[in-house]
């Protein structure tokens, strides 16, 4: 008989018999999930393996896994097909995060919305990623695969608050014109994540050697890119400091904004050394993996500025029924 501290049966646990805790730990880990695939995907395209499984949805004519094709690498083959399938690990998760959230008792149709999202939206991004391949690697569809992330990440995030929270009625922990203030951050992040796609569809790593590219020029999109990610840091460095010199703003709202401005400064760090250094292939996945944390912290602190009272106790179970004598 399986023991209860087997990993199995608490994962089993976890998604048939939630409680506000463990659908806040699969949140988190649908978090990770969809930072991670942000990782892999930047590292099939600075490997050019972004058609080391040239068809879809197989990966190599009527082969679902790679298998020997003279006009691609094994290694790259494997490396595309190791992206596809964490997709197939993140949408397990986004399935066991749905059920989880409707197994919940007493059940919370805020929760079960954003949780339905999270399966739906990745298949839309393994859609969109066979149009990737099928269009052989345009940099329109490469940038909106990667936004997809970044997308999706808004119900995973949420989730992963909401979860830790009530279902009072938001209650305001900063003034409006904060509020506001942070909500202009936030978009200036998305901004910054779009100027990005565009870099990288310019730049040298098209993720196959006969991928097109856009005919920008390289300095000029990346100077736009910077020019943006600057008013990002400003806007965040005013937030911090309205943060920290006004009255009764709580901590957590102020850690979230310290830790942006700190992920936006190794951000640029990273993008500055990348772009004088010809544009190494580890520091364009770090900044790809960077820009993604960054844009979680930005959620984070959207969703820090209100409270929404503490969670519901758990519905007691039913009682048992006494057996009826024969």
């Amino acid at each position: 008989m399986a023991s209860p501290g087997n990993p199995l049966i608490r994962a089993w646990h976890a998604v048939w018999r939630p409680t506000p805790a463990s659908l806040r730990l699969l949140a988190l880990l649908g978090v990770l999930g969809n930072a991670g695939i942000v990782a892999t995907g930047g590292a099939v395209r600075v490997t050019k393996s972004g058609l080391g499984c040239p068809d879809w949805p197989r990966c190599s004519g009527d082969s679902l896994i790679p298998t020997h094709n003279p006009e691609h690498h094994a290694l790259n083959m494997t490396i595309e097909f190791g992206n596809r399938m964490l997709t197939f690990v993140v949408l397990a998760i986004g399935f066991a995060v749905f059920v989880a959230a409707l197994r919940l008792r007493p059940r919370r149709k805020d929760l079960v919305r954003l949780a339905f999202a999270q399966p739906m939206s990745v298949v839309a991004q393994a859609v969109i990623g066979g149009i990737v391949v099928l269009t052989d690697l345009h940099p329109a569809a490469v940038s909106l695969h990667f936004l997809v992330s970044p997308a999706l990440l808004v119900f995973c995030v949420a989730l992963w608050v909401r979860a830790g929270e009530g279902d009072a009625p938001p209650r305001p922990l900063v003034p409006a014109g904060l509020h506001r203030l942070s909500l202009a951050l936030t978009a200036a992040c998305g901004v910054v994540l779009v100027a990005g796609t565009v870099v990288t569809g310019t730049g040298p790593h098209a993720g196959d050697a006969k991928s097109r590219r856009w005919g920008f020029d390289i300095e000029d999109v990346a100077r736009v890119h910077g020019a943006l990610a600057w008013i990002t840091v400003a806007l965040t460095v005013a937030l911090l400091v309205w943060a920290f010199r006004g009255a009764d703003i709580p901590p957590a709202f102020r850690r979230r904004a310290v830790e942006l401005l700190v992920l936006e400064l190794l951000q640029g760090a990273v993008g500055y050394i990348q772009y004088f250094t010809g544009v190494p292939a580890p520091l364009v996945v770090l900044h790809m993996l960077g820009s993604v944390l960054m844009w979680i912290t930005a959620l984070r602190l959207v969703l820090a500025t209100r409270d929404r009272g503490p969670v519901a106790a758990p519905e007691p179970a039913a009682p048992a029924r006494e057996a009826q004598p024969a």
